[in-house]
């Protein structure tokens, strides 16, 4: 397994739920590549074409701390890599470091031995919760069994962090928000999601995601070409209430926006990396 970790942004992020986001940015570092390839993915350079620059573990710290430097809210491991073992040292050294909460903001789709290896260095878990309909995680994302491992694997994340805590300004310190992202003709699928959602806990947080926008890749998909409608999202909400939850986050459906898409600038990597 590579001792190197591939990473295309390292910055402040505005566009996370508010309690992640708070007024300074949530420091994300984004990973590249993927253990999905969904077709509507809309980090397609990164999950897909795999930009990125090549990093050794200590220069991961260095830019973990240098997030905690500029003032981040938290440290936000997005799309994590599949080396876990790697990853999971290098937090066991920087946490000693660290004042701020440890973010995993992942797709869901991984094996709970892996999650485990992250019991005590994960402050807060951020998973997508995409399908309950495993065809369509085959179709639109070519995994098998997705309804099954999210489901397992969210279960321990919530196991790990069973009660959501915050800090007096509101900003989550540990927990899990759940993520789901409404995609068009899918409101059979939603409601699957959010009654799986709440078997696992009914006080689990939930975001209602709207901001699904079509990228160039699903232009004359017969499904995913067009963005949902507000009749769409707004059964999507019924579905969350209807299966007994109550704590979450909505979206305005102007947010599906490509602006809100990072800038993948690698040149900008660069410089914080000091190349």
């Amino acid at each position: 397994m590579a001792d190197t970790f591939r990473i295309a942004r390292v910055g402040l992020h505005h566009f996370e739920e508010p309690c992640i986001s708070g007024e300074k940015g949530s420091g994300t570092i984004f990973f590249s590549g993927c253990n999905m390839k969904c077709v509507f993915c809309q980090n397609h350079q990164i999950s897909h074409e795999g930009v990125g620059l090549e990093i050794s573990p200590a220069e991961l710290m260095k830019c973990m701390l240098y997030l905690q430097s500029i003032g981040a809210e938290n440290i936000n491991i997005v799309t994590p890599p599949q080396n876990v073992n790697l990853l999971a040292n290098v937090l066991k050294v920087v946490r000693t470091q660290l004042t701020i909460p440890v973010v995993w903001n992942s797709s869901g789709y991984e094996t709970v031995a892996n999650l485990k290896k992250l019991e005590g260095l994960v402050d807060i878990y951020l998973p997508d919760f995409k399908y309950s309909d495993n065809r369509l995680g085959q179709e639109y994302s070519g995994v098998p069994n997705y309804f099954e491992v999210a489901s397992e694997a969210i279960r321990e994340m919530r196991r790990q962090q069973p009660v959501n805590q915050f800090d007096d300004d509101g900003m989550m310190t540990k927990g899990v928000i759940v993520r789901h992202l409404v995609l068009p003709r899918g409101i059979r699928n939603t409601v699957g999601v959010m009654q799986a959602i709440a078997s696992i806990d009914k006080k689990m947080y939930v975001s209602v995601m709207g901001q699904y926008f079509p990228t160039p890749a699903v232009s004359g998909h017969p499904v995913l070409s067009r963005r949902i409608n507000q009749l769409e999202y707004d059964m999507a909400v019924d579905a969350f209430f209807d299966a007994g939850l109550s704590q979450g986050f909505s979206q305005e459906l102007d947010s599906a926006k490509e602006e809100y898409v990072p800038d993948f600038n690698l040149e900008e990597l660069k410089k914080i990396l000091g190349r």
